[in-house]
């Protein structure tokens, strides 16, 4: 018997075991290196959040017009009057007052209380989020997929017609201002021009009075335009990622390798090509999912759409300070989540980030 035999740890019943003791400290350092790399960003994304609430704090203050005067509601009223709803909202106190006061209610989860509406803003928060859910949800399921599609489609027929026309358009697409194409849709397929009759909803989210099933169609009918403008405007940014992610992994060996087997081009694209040239369009995926999110609120305001960005709009109009701050950090954090997420995410995709 050797001696690295007799040092080997030995099982009764199978004899010598092969030490493993270096294929796990590997796995260990592996695991300590992503719980550091983990540990870096979420630390990364705390400091984000609080610089994002001392910002939405101070920005806001700076919006020209009086709310007080605004919930009065244009009245006259009495000095003793206005002093009296300063009080009762904080306004009265020195900025820096107000300044820990808000924080210290924000760490809590207390966001304020709304001028206009009377009610937490945490609450209306929840009440309008549901709707930008469903908004931004199904856009952000069919831009994604688009993209992808037309994305795989255009690199691998890189150089003719398909492809040229695939990415012009994409590209003028994406240059649009959302508000912009959304009034266009609005004039051709709402209120119809020419021999286009009014097809859509001019806005809102429902036409009221039905239930059920027909309720759900109802929704589905106002969702399409303000759909239709988002899916046009961001697709075109996971086609192109996509697209070059492909191309630069067309000139793989591997691929050469899977056609020399007689794989047929169709399963060499969707089993090997596409799967690794998806890493850069993962990150994407989440980083879209949050400034989709964050981004709606010129959408919602032209569809009148009842969200989160419609809900931001009114509040800004006022202002509503306690409303849009409120608003302004669930938007920010959105994408901060989202962004790091990703982050987290893809050294589980690709092992050499994040080592």
């Amino acid at each position: 018997m050797t001696a690295d035999a007799a040092s080997a740890p030995i099982d009764k019943a199978e004899g010598p075991v092969p030490a493993r003791g270096p294929a796990r400290a590997a796995r260990s350092g592996s695991r300590t290196a992503y719980l550091r790399y983990a540990a870096g960003k979420a630390g990364g994304a705390a400091v984000s959040l609080l610089a994002v609430l001392v910002t939405s704090f101070f920005l806001f203050r700076l919006i020209p017009g009086d709310p007080v005067k605004y919930m009065t509601g244009g009245r006259q009223v009495s000095a003793e009057q206005l002093a009296a709803y300063r009080r009762e909202f904080g306004l009265d106190l020195p900025l820096w007052e107000q300044f820990t006061d808000y924080c210290q209610k924000a760490l809590t989860g207390d966001l304020g209380t709304s001028y206009q509406f009377r009610a937490p803003v945490v609450d209306k928060i929840t009440e309008a989020l549901p709707n930008t859910l469903v908004l931004t949800g199904t856009a952000f399921v069919l831009y994604t997929a688009l993209g992808i599609f037309l994305g795989t489609r255009s690199a691998w027929r890189h150089g003719r017609l398909g492809d040229r026309l695939n990415t012009g358009l994409a590209l003028t697409l994406y240059s649009l201002p959302s508000f912009w194409l959304g009034l266009l849709l609005i004039i051709v397929f709402a209120v119809g021009t020419g021999p286009i009759p009014g097809l859509f909803p001019t806005g809102g989210m429902e036409s009221g009075g039905r239930e059920g099933f027909a309720y759900a169609v109802d929704v589905a009918h106002h969702l399409v335009l303000p759909v239709v403008t988002l899916v046009a405007i961001e697709y075109g940014q996971t086609l192109l990622v996509t697209r070059s992610a492909l191309l630069d992994e067309m000139g793989g060996d591997y691929l050469t390798t899977a056609r020399a087997k007689g794989l047929r081009d169709d399963l060499v694209r969707r089993r090997h090509a596409v799967p690794n040239a998806l890493l850069p369009t993962v990150t994407l995926i989440f980083v879209n999912l949050g400034r989709t999110v964050a981004g709606v609120i010129l959408v919602e305001t032209v569809f009148s759409w009842p969200g989160l960005g419609g809900l931001f709009y009114q509040a800004l109009s006022v202002p509503d300070l306690p409303l849009v701050q409120g608003l302004f950090f669930v938007f920010a954090a959105t994408v901060i989540v989202m962004n790091t997420l990703a982050d987290l995410i893809y050294p589980l995709l690709d092992p050499r980030v994040g080592r």
